[in-house]
């Protein structure tokens, strides 16, 4: 790959998630481009292909490893395939761009974040959100002191998912609430807290017993702050999709941070009075997928990096076992 040329990308799997994440954004991203599928299911492969407009179809993920024509991989496997297939990806002399959360668990995103430093090559975890302007308009109100003194940071997403034979449903792919919409609130409080929190308590609900259909856990960071997250595939919360921020001065109140571009809200009160506004952006995924670009092409950080997603799945590990539930993968 040349600077002059397109970042070639191809795809694990015929994925629900890859159209939006991936093939449009690339529509709009010159500088990247997507050239292969492979899937367990050629058939699949091939109308997933015939759809989206993908040029090629390759018989199996090794073969899309050891295509040269492909610079790097889209990684929508399920959780628990993760860590193997980004691994294999690296050490083939692929860039990875990994679904969220990046792994089963934190020993197994720190045997990627391993194999990324000892290949060269970069591994980003897909946390789209944090590349879109309302991540950082959030944070610097937080910073500049608007609030005072931080007291209390609240996250939720709570989403119907009322489907058990999904495989978010399944342990063995390393499923439950806190992977699939969890890790979002815990990303989330840990950015906006800007520090590493400590679980203090966690209560699940379980659609069988070892996966969580919600999940609610509260933490505490060094300096006294709190926090919460509350998240849900099943819940009397249909729909809770939010983040709040309260301090000793004011309060900072925003709805759905996760998917901004859909529609967003962020409401301000402070001793001034109360603003309301939107934050301008691409969609979320389309500023990732020029972050990712970047990273391969410049080495530009990235903010969803190997130390930042390992760090968000220890914050995982530990809510499962507040919860009294395994961690992923053990």
């Amino acid at each position: 790959m040349t600077d002059a040329a397109p970042l070639r990308l191809g795809i694990f799997g015929a994925a629900r998630i890859a159209p939006m994440a991936l093939i449009k954004p690339a529509r709009e991203v010159p500088e990247a481009t997507v050239v292969a599928v492979a899937a367990r299911d050629r058939a699949k492969a091939d109308a997933f292909a015939a759809k989206h407009g993908i040029p090629r179809v390759l018989a199996s993920y090794d073969a899309l490893l050891s295509d040269p024509e492909i610079d790097a991989i889209y990684n929508p496997l399920p959780n628990g395939l993760h860590c193997e297939w980004s691994i294999r990806a690296l050490e083939a002399g692929k860039h990875v761009l990994c679904e969220k959360p990046l792994a089963s668990n934190a020993e197994e995103a720190e045997r990627m974040a391993q194999a990324a430093a000892r290949t060269g090559r970069r591994l980003v975890e897909a946390f789209h959100y944090r590349y879109h302007p309302l991540a950082a308009r959030m944070k610097a109100i937080i910073d500049s002191g608007e609030l005072g003194s931080i007291r209390h940071i609240e996250t939720h997403m709570c989403i119907p998912l009322p489907f058990p034979n999904d495989i978010r449903y399944r342990y063995d792919l390393a499923g439950g609430a806190t992977m699939d919409v969890g890790c979002y609130t815990i990303s989330l409080l840990r950015w906006l807290a800007g520090a590493e929190p400590e679980v203090t308590s966690a209560a699940p609900r379980v659609s069988s017993p070892q996966i969580d259909r919600y999940m609610a856990a509260d933490f505490r960071f060094a300096d006294g702050r709190t926090g919460r997250m509350t998240c849900a595939l099943l819940s009397a919360w249909l729909v809770r999709v939010s983040a709040r921020v309260r301090g000793e001065r004011g309060e900072l109140r925003v709805i759905n941070p996760y998917v901004p571009h859909l529609w967003h809200r962020l409401t301000l009160r402070t001793e001034r009075g109360t603003t309301t506004e939107r934050v301008n952006g691409d969609a979320t995924y389309t500023h990732q997928l020029r972050a990712f670009v970047a990273a391969v092409r410049s080495g530009a950080a990235t903010v969803s990096d190997p130390p930042d997603a390992i760090a968000n799945m220890r914050v995982i590990d530990a809510v499962y076992r507040a919860a009294g539930l395994p961690p992923r993968g053990t």
